[in-house]
């Protein structure tokens, strides 16, 4: 169940069950089942293990086949919980009740539908039963006839159950210990029932709502409950309306810290307890909200502990409540703060991992986990407890389409360390992500969040991720998304009469750039999917747009590195287009670097590939080399490389030497603007001795052995002073497309 409800990858054999078919090889005692998957198949694949506990709880699945199959377990049984189980009670299709050994199973894998209820089982023969939950019991099947052969019960659970009467209670009053009546509705007659169960230890009586009850919780009937019931250690009537005044005046309270002494109770009727109650459940009561209450643990409103009790007592058998009890702890997180973060999270993500299928809960719980784990709380964090966030956030994001529930997910995504905190789900979380970035009219907001998670999740990867991204449709959906911007809605008129680049835009741009980082096969995709026609068309629509032509150009170098790709960017369109991108002055030098990258990649296969009149190769590069010289080399850069590699191969050559002087002039800025991080890159990738030989080519230009000298002094003097000499700064922006 465990991994049902943590990786919904997970996906159960139909013959899992079968493997505890015969005790003598694989033995159960105990089994807890949640949620539809469970067939009566499953429940007849181990009716020969000797249960001594069975817990179904909203297994809506079974029909009344599986009642016969619990009639196995009698001989043993000592705890039942059917919560929720409502279909078991009634014959599929209206068949009855016998099915053979060799029956089939014909519409098994069809949830059962309600046909004729069962009438032909009971709790005959359940000798050794003692606790039972028949929570959500089906109005037309009742109670008291089903109930009435059990002899030995002890705790039993009635839950939102449907009651002709109480008085059949009355035959454990010597037994039961436990009685729960939530949303029960109450009478004289079941309150007198219930004060002849002596023994009583637990008494629920507690209420979803206030609406629509006739029954009032009074003064009397309070402390009639207390008086009577002598061994009581928990009580519950939340939910209740409390009709005369019940609570001490706040001048009459007993002075001090708050006390859970009953004799200084401010609620009345518990003055009259022997000792403090183990539990008192007050959640949507106003009796929560006084200053002593006489009892160790109390679910309510008022605080924070408080409300975590009621996340705890009340998540497995009542989302309603606990959904209200996350919401009240939502507001806690966000307006003031968690001091019990770490119980927070856990009951939260209990709560999230129960209910996996509780749109309330996931809205609820995904929006508390936001604030959860935002930076405030990391430190006390534990790797383990970050991961079960983060698979159910990824539940929440599987299993619901809902605007709400995708950005309280994506949001709280946000909070992590991205890829590194993430990447035991890489696979997972891709694919979620660009299933959002799919519907052609996505939430604006959800799908920037998504596209720059995206961005951060390719951004530091190795390339067998980015690959394996790539083959998910991640370069197409990107190309995509652009292309529905350039079309509609978020490119409109702005003010000033010029078109609107929204972020989204950008960061598809700058997902692009880094995906196709040294990855040849996303490369391919791009021109595939008609990236080049869209670069262009952006270009045009943009003109100004400085951090757009960064990505854009920054992505094409990656294209251009690719030898067996290179043709398709030598054309006269798009060599004019990168050529007049060289004069480009947009954030900082990074276009016109960017586009001279791309130049010195295609010049770099020679004059014999230029095939072109117009425009003319020497032309090109006269520009390139005007270019260049006007770059500050002390320039701070936009661009973080992980690997010299592609620049490196453009030293020692004689084919191209504006191609070479743009690799010698791109090492020397990154060495002496950030030793302490690329002089170790060079040293290592072997460049110190590629640039020797560049200083030995009589083709290379004087400039261009001028400028190689300088890196390799600035490389032997961080080898003997490896000191930081710009202050600690490092190049901060996103990984070099």
């Amino acid at each position: 169940m465990e991994l049902v409800h943590t990786d919904s990858n997970f996906e159960p054999e139909e013959s899992f069950f079968q493997l505890f078919s015969d005790p003598r090889s694989t033995r159960l005692t105990r089994v807890q089942l949640r949620e539809d998957f469970v067939r009566d198949r499953d429940l007849e694949a181990i009716r020969k293990q000797d249960l001594i506990e069975l817990h179904l709880t909203y297994c809506n699945s079974l029909s009344s086949r599986s009642l016969k199959t619990l009639s196995s377990f009698r001989e043993t049984l000592v705890s039942l919980c059917l919560f929720g189980c409502s279909n078991i009670f009634y014959r599929k299709g209206g068949a009855p009740l016998a099915c053979t050994e060799d029956s089939e199973d014909e519409d098994e894998d069809v949830p059962a539908a309600r046909q004729a209820p069962e009438t032909d089982f009971s709790f005959r023969g359940f000798d050794r039963l003692r606790l039972l939950n028949l929570g959500q019991l089906p109005d037309d099947v009742e109670a008291e006839s089903l109930l009435r052969p059990l002899r030995s019960v002890t705790a039993l659970d009635l839950s939102n159950v449907r009651l002709q009467g109480a008085a059949f209670l009355t035959q454990w009053r010597e037994r039961l210990a436990s009685l729960v009546l939530y949303n029960v509705d109450l009478s004289e007659e079941v309150v007198s029932t219930v004060l002849e169960l002596g023994n009583l230890r637990h008494l629920d009586l507690s209420r979803e709502s206030r609406r629509n009850v006739k029954f009032k919780m009074t003064r009397k009937i309070l402390t009639v409950l207390v008086q009577r019931l002598l061994h009581l250690v928990s009580l519950d009537i939340s939910g209740h309306i409390m009709l005369d005044n019940c609570t001490v005046p706040h001048f009459e309270e007993a002075v001090g810290r708050p006390s859970t002494e009953p004799c200084k109770s401010s609620i009345y009727p518990l003055q009259e307890l022997k000792r403090p109650l183990q539990f008192l459940g007050l959640y949507d009561t106003t009796l929560c909200t006084v200053t002593h209450i006489p009892a160790y643990k109390v679910t309510g409103s008022k605080n924070e502990d408080q409300i975590l009790n009621a996340i705890e007592a009340y998540t497995e058998f009542r989302p309603e409540l606990a959904h209200k009890a996350i919401n009240h702890l939502f507001d806690i997180a966000r307006i003031q703060h968690c001091s019990q973060l770490l119980r927070a999270l856990q009951l939260v993500i209990a709560a999230l991992k129960c209910h996996k299928y509780d749109k309330s809960i996931q809205v609820t719980g995904s929006a508390a986990l936001f604030y959860l784990t935002n930076t405030e709380y990391r430190s006390d964090q534990s790797v383990r407890l970050r991961r079960d966030v983060i698979q159910v956030v990824l539940n929440g994001m599987e299993q619901y389409q809902e605007v709400t529930v995708q950005r309280n997910c994506c949001l709280t995504l946000c909070n992590f360390s991205i890829p590194e905190e993430l990447e035991f789900q890489y696979s997972r979380v891709n694919q979620l992500l660009l299933k959002i970035l799919e519907p052609a009219r996505q939430d604006e907001s959800i799908q920037r969040i998504a596209v720059h998670l995206c961005n951060a999740l390719v951004c530091q990867v190795d390339n067998h991720h980015k690959e394996a991204v790539g083959k998910m449709g991640f370069v197409k959906t990107m190309l995509n998304l652009i292309q529905k911007k350039l079309q509609d809605r978020t490119v409109s008129l702005c003010p000033s009469g010029s078109r609107c680049c929204d972020q989204v835009m950008e960061f598809s741009w700058s997902a692009l750039w880094n995906i196709t980082d040294e990855t040849p096969d996303n490369c391919q995709m791009f021109l595939n999917c008609r990236g080049m026609s869209l670069f262009l068309e952006c270009l045009e629509e943009f003109p100004d747009k400085q951090e757009l032509h960064r990505n854009m150009l920054g992505l094409l170098g990656n294209v251009a590195e690719v030898k067996s790709l290179r043709p398709q960017l030598l054309t006269p369109q798009f060599i004019t287009v990168f050529s007049n991108l060289l004069e480009s002055k947009a954030d900082g030098i990074e276009v016109s670097y960017n586009a001279c990258g791309v130049l010195s990649h295609i010049m770099f296969d020679g004059p014999q590939v230029w095939s072109m009149e117009e425009p003319r190769r020497d032309a090109v590069m006269d520009r390139m080399w005007d270019a260049i010289q006007s770059w500050d080399v002390s320039s701070r850069r936009n661009i973080n490389y992980r690997s010299f590699e592609p620049i490196l191969r453009l030293l020692p050559q004689s084919i191209a030497p504006v191609s070479q002087h743009w690799a010698t002039w791109a090492l020397y800025n990154l060495v002496s603007v950030y030793p302490s991080k690329y002089c170790p890159l060079l040293i290592k990738e072997g460049g110190v001795g590629l640039l020797e030989k560049v200083l030995e080519l009589e083709s290379s230009q004087p400039e261009t052995k001028e400028m190689a000298r300088k890196v390799m002094e600035q490389c032997e003097n961080f080898k003997e002073d490896p000191m930081e000499t710009n202050n600690g700064q490092e190049a901060n922006y996103g990984q070099r497309g």
